[in-house]
């Protein structure tokens, strides 16, 4: 039986050992090195836990119980320190582990300002589990303060959170409006007043000079002067690829580990996937495109042909009753058409951008029940101009207006 060591124990390694159990028993002796002392977890849910809406037991997606039963070898808490590419073997403090193939599955790490202070107690970046502690913690206190680095879905997601747990929370955005990756200016201006109204102080152009304190944070102060007070800094503008071991390794790296169509790497017998992969001049960080990398290594591993694509994804945010839904490229241009439609009312707003027929693009804010179908239609570049009067009312109305044009005889997604 071959030897297979993955590195890294998150959501892509998790999904890869699903494939492998299901199609592949018996193929692999596997090994499996997390550098957290938990099981595999599926990290998209820290949100919720952190806002009370969820316990982390109920995170887990494969529990010590289920490695055992599948008879994997699991290293939990253990860091590999070095691949020994000449003697295939990888390296930590229980010392060397061969393999036949290895899977390099290190994920990413948050991208942590070079600020006066950033090392203080109480700045903490908000990624693994220890990360929630942590702001638990500092939302325990009395008068608890936060302010949150970042005004995309994690940052929202976390000042939300802490505004749930009690904590008077400030975010500061470097750019003109929230989400600004996601979001055109005008969703973007809705989503920030609700924020506010929850209590939720935002501030947009806001850069950050340096956080204040004497060991413990005590204040954020900003270019322009303003102070805001703080016990906690929650620190969420971004994250970079962890590359550390594939670099010391001689591996082919440049912003991520660098990999082919079967997500092998310049070694032939390492493969990479998750976010710490990059896939022709691309480095993915939504779910999605992971857990489509996890089927393809996979697949290579158990000598089928495969081959990975790109995913086009969508990005939603649902906080506390807050729905926002974008898709697609909705950048303003003039050779592109603009239906939008507002409802102060209902606090629903729908923005979509057309080129020759074909729809580029939706951002949906409030009722965003018509995303996924939205969606479908980016990606598929169906023909919409049966539908245009109609579109923007969503499925409902525009399938059955494209449906009496054509006689009932077009063929729509879905």
């Amino acid at each position: 039986m071959e030897k297979l060591v993955v590195v890294g124990a998150g959501m892509a390694a998790g999904r890869l050992l699903d494939h492998l159990v299901r199609d592949g028993a018996g193929r692999y002796a596997v090994t499996l090195f997390g550098a957290e002392p938990r099981g595999t977890y599926n990290r998209i849910m820290l949100s919720p836990v952190l806002a009370g809406e969820m316990t982390f037991d109920e995170t887990i997606t494969h529990s010590p119980e289920w490695y055992r039963e599948h008879g994997i070898t699991v290293h939990f808490g253990e860091t590999v320190t070095a691949i020994d590419r000449k003697n295939r073997q990888v390296i930590s403090r229980r010392g060397a582990t061969p393999y036949d193939k290895l899977v390099i599955a290190t994920g990413s790490a948050p991208v942590m300002p070079s600020l006066p202070g950033s090392t203080l107690r109480g700045v903490t970046a908000f990624r693994d589990f220890d990360d929630v502690g942590r702001m638990l913690a500092a939302a325990g206190q009395r008068a608890g303060r936060a302010v949150v680095l970042g005004g995309g879905v994690l940052g929202l997601e976390a000042a939300a959170a802490l505004r749930l747990r009690g904590m008077d929370v400030s975010v500061l955005h470097l750019k003109s409006h929230l989400m600004d990756r996601q979001l055109d200016a005008a969703s973007a201006s809705l989503l920030g007043l609700e924020f506010e109204r929850r209590g939720i102080a935002i501030h947009t152009d806001a850069a950050t000079k340096a956080i204040l304190g004497n060991k413990q944070v005590e204040a954020v102060v900003l270019e322009d002067g303003t102070v805001i007070g703080a016990n906690l800094v929650v620190v969420a503008i971004g994250i970079r690829p962890e590359t550390r071991l594939a670099i010391d390794a001689g591996l082919h790296v440049e912003r991520g580990i660098v990999v082919d169509d079967r997500l092998v790497t310049s070694d032939p017998d390492i493969l990479s996937i998750g976010e710490c992969v990059e896939h022709d001049g691309v480095c993915y960080g939504l779910v999605a495109p992971l857990y489509e990398m996890a089927r393809v290594a996979a697949e290579a591993l158990l000598g089928r042909e495969s081959t990975f694509r790109p995913v086009r994804t969508a990005t939603q945010l649902k906080v506390s009753g807050v729905s926002v839904y974008s898709a697609g490229d909705f950048a303003a241009a003039e050779d592109r058409e603009e239906i939008v439609l507002h409802n102060e009312d209902a606090g629903s707003y729908r923005r979509l951008v057309i080129k020759d027929g074909r729809l580029l693009g939706a951002v949906l804010y409030g009722d965003v029940s018509d995303g996924a179908w939205f969606f479908d239609l980016v990606r598929d570049g169906t023909d919409t101009a049966p539908m245009r009067d109609l579109l923007i009312f969503g499925r409902g109305f525009a399938e059955s207006e494209a449906l009496d044009a054509y006689g009932g005889r077009c063929s729509l997604p879905g």
